[in-house]
């Protein structure tokens, strides 16, 4: 997910495996989530360069498809289904950490539409986006999570500017991204004006409940596979293999009924913070039991375990770090 290639997705969209659950008006094929979530499983298991096209297919078509008006929708779905429209979050921001309540970027309203100013941080692949889900504060209420709400963004509109942040490795995915007098037309809102707290909370969770976390550790889980069978006599390793195995296939399970409970409908919040904070553990956990083995003794950063060490720091942390997922869990457990 971590590979970018436009002319990857767009080949993807024209054999119809983008936008798979979208309506066929709007260039979907109408199908499951659950049948989404077997192709998923195979793009991520082949290390596909998907990043192109992600985050507008998994959550941000959803979310306009559920609360975006109708030219909205006419507008932006289309172009997420061919592949043409790349998307990247502008949540997080400076000094807020993983608390997106704390948002501080404004919108205010002008003739025809918003003016934005703001700051956002971290957002990946904002350097190659035409377009931002961008998530600000349109009024002051009694608690930080009143008065958001959220914006589809035009990247290349006036004001808009993206400053990269090179991380150890000298790789360029994130960016800050900031905002000043940014003019956005009044239909680009998505949903209601200041109820945004309730639909980012619902679009969080197609971004925390997919087989992204869970499988993003696969080629190295296949490198484990692979060494202990040639090994052989390594009881402790065998061991530690048959509960990774295992502990997949208890979260493969998951993910299939986060997506049935989609296809029913239903926003599943605790089901997918759960799926997240567990996913996190098992992507670390693969990591370090191929440590156990002879094939990390001269890894560099282009081998399967230099690469998934480079990256596995971002697993605990994308989509909302443990701490939030196990309030989310907490406080769903209480209503029930």
């Amino acid at each position: 997910m971590r590979s970018f290639d436009l002319e990857f997705s767009k080949e993807l969209a024209a054999r119809g495996l983008i936008a798979i659950t979208y309506p066929e008006e709007f260039g979907g094929a109408g199908r499951s989530n659950v049948e989404r979530l077997a192709v998923t499983e195979e793009l991520l298991r082949a290390g596909a360069p998907v990043a192109a096209h992600w985050i507008g297919d998994r959550q941000i078509g959803p979310a306009i498809l559920r609360h975006g008006s109708r030219e909205l929708q006419e507008e932006i779905v289309p172009r997420i289904a061919s592949g043409e429209a790349v998307f990247c979050l502008g949540m997080s921001e400076p000094e807020a950490g993983s608390d997106l309540a704390s948002v501080r970027t404004s919108a205010e309203p002008v003739d025809g539409g918003w003016r934005i100013n703001g700051h956002k941080i971290w957002t990946t692949q904002a350097h190659r986006a035409t377009h931002a889900y961008l998530l600000a504060r349109t009024g002051r209420g009694g608690r930080k999570h009143d008065g958001l709400t959220e914006f589809v963004v035009d990247m290349h509109a006036d004001g808009v500017s993206v400053t990269p942040i090179v991380d150890l490795a000298g790789e360029h995915h994130f960016n800050e991204v900031r905002f000043e007098n940014v003019l956005v037309p009044a239909h680009r809102v998505i949903g209601e004006v200041g109820a945004g707290w309730r639909q980012v909370v619902e679009q969080l969770s197609f971004e925390r409940g997919g087989a992204e976390r869970v499988l993003s550790s696969y080629p190295v889980l296949v490198e484990l596979l692979t060494e202990t069978a040639r090994q052989g006599d390594d009881r402790e390793l065998y061991a530690l293999l048959g509960s990774l195995v295992a502990r997949l296939a208890v979260l493969r399970r998951l993910c299939f009924e986060v997506a049935g409970a989609m296809d029913a409908g239903q926003a599943p919040v605790q089901q997918a913070a759960a799926l997240k904070y567990l996913g996190n553990a098992f992507e670390h956990d693969v990591v370090e039991a191929l440590r156990r083995t002879g094939l990390t003794r001269e890894a560099g950063p282009d081998s399967v375990f230099g690469e998934a060490l480079l990256a596995s720091p971002a697993f605990s942390l994308r989509g909302g770090a443990a701490e939030v997922l196990l309030s989310l869990i907490a406080r769903q457990e209480a209503r029930s």
